[in-house]
């Protein structure tokens, strides 16, 4: 009897563990996500949107390739991909959701501004927390005030997003607020619908450094697809693409902070559920707004409405999510987590005590490999960065660089913090 309480009491305190690391992943999300977007106000000096969009993928890609590998290795991808093969095609459909999210975001960004944009697509929110509770049981016995929490921020994170779409209109150029507001919408639908194969993989036990690298691909294919079609062809794209090299480093830089936002943010998915932990992220509504005024001057000129709409509307959300953070997930609630995890192990025939132990955040000691090939992809990204670094031109838009630099210091600061407990609670299982 005692030996029960002493592993029951263990177990609760391993789940505030891993709560405490999710909670913190989702806000070390929230700031490289909304970094990672600054460089979409390339699109205001007439550069193609599907260049802006497929360059960023190209720097999404090569760094979902190099830093697990940097982190892991090839040799641990591998065993994992082996353990739950069925979850490849689930990364490859989430990477092709992600390529078409994205590209409606550049949309958005060009006809609606950045500090509009940002929350409309964070919409996401919401279609995340319906497929929590319909598909993977979040919530399940979580009792009223959690319904309470998750529902209500859900609720007020609606009502902030339908002030921003008022702001909307004194925003965009005539004739196109309608349409942005659209894709940013469209763009939320699409991420919230892409957890569905995030929470698979991690109910099933997948490292989100694994996760990773086979999403890119399908991400990189659809991408490359929907750019050479809408630019009418594969000349066509490339002379844009030429075109554009003194600017196209900007987007790549941007696509490498979106993978470290992403890996947080499916660190978050992970340890608190996508009902949690996607609004989590999603204050990143906050951060970008800063990026937008304190960076690019945004909302300069325009009327106390207008700045009443967007900073209460952004604020509004904020309150919803962190409603929904402090939500924390019951027993009852994880035991409806662990059911199911069983359910998908006996769909796939993943080995249970796999699934088990990644659930919890732990997984075997072994010694970690590295390959020549681990080295050869690693040269490969930073010359690859450096290269289109060399051809970078700043672009003609307004920046005030004290802000940018105060940013940028305080995402490193956040990327250690959360890394160091990252390591600390889970080895970055």
């Amino acid at each position: 009897m005692a030996s029960a309480i002493t592993a029951s009491l263990s177990e609760r305190a391993r789940q505030r563990q891993l709560q405490s690391v999710g909670v913190l992943c989702g806000f070390s999300a929230a700031l490289w996500l909304a970094g990672a977007e600054a460089p979409t106000k390339l699109v205001s000096i007439a550069v193609s949107p599907f260049v802006i969009s497929f360059m960023m993928v190209l720097g999404a890609f090569t760094s979902r390739w190099s830093v697990p590998v940097l982190v892991r290795g090839t040799s641990d991808i591998g065993r994992d991909l082996r353990q739950a093969p069925h979850l490849i095609i689930w990364g490859v459909l989430a990477g092709c959701l992600w390529a078409v999210g994205n590209t409606l975001t550049i949309l958005a960004v060009r006809d609606v501004g950045l500090s509009i944009a940002f929350p409309l697509w964070n919409a996401n929110s919401l279609v995340g927390i319906l497929w929590g509770i319909l598909l993977f049981k979040e919530l399940r016995r979580a009792g009223w005030l959690r319904w309470a929490g998750v529902v209500g921020g859900a609720i007020i994170m609606f009502g902030g997003a339908a002030l921003l779409s008022l702001a909307s209109a004194s925003q965009a150029a005539e004739g196109h607020a309608a349409r942005g507001v659209l894709a940013a919408l469209g763009a939320g639908l699409v991420f919230g619908s892409m957890y569905i194969p995030y929470r698979k993989a991690y109910l099933t036990g997948m490292n989100p450094l694994t996760f990773v690298t086979i999403f890119t691909i399908g991400e990189m294919a659809t991408m490359t697809i929907l750019a050479v079609s809408f630019t009418g062809g594969f000349a066509p794209f490339w002379h844009e693409l030429v075109k554009s090299r003194s600017v196209a480093f900007w987007p790549l830089l941007g696509g490498f902070m979106w993978v470290v936002g992403d890996l947080f943010q499916n660190y978050a998915a992970k340890y608190v559920g996508i009902s949690r932990g996607i609004p989590l992220s999603n204050t990143n509504q906050l951060w970008g707004l800063l990026w937008a005024i304190l960076v690019f001057g945004e909302l300069r000129g325009l009327g106390k409405e207008v700045y009443g709409l967007v900073i209460g509307g952004s604020l509004l959300m904020a309150v919803g999510a962190v409603a929904i953070a402090l939500s924390s997930a019951t027993s009852g609630e994880y035991s409806s987590w662990k059911e199911a995890a069983q359910r998908e192990s006996d769909l796939y025939g993943v080995a249970p005590e796999f699934v088990a132990a990644r659930l919890e955040g732990r997984e075997e000691s072994r010694p970690r490999t590295r390959k020549v090939f681990d080295g050869v992809l690693i040269a490969f990204a930073t010359a690859l960065f450096v290269a289109f670094a060399w051809m970078a031109a700043v672009p003609p838009l307004y920046i005030h660089w004290a802000w940018l630099v105060a940013l940028t210091a305080g995402m490193l600061v956040v990327l250690a913090g959360c890394g160091a407990a990252l390591w600390k609670i889970t080895r970055f299982t």
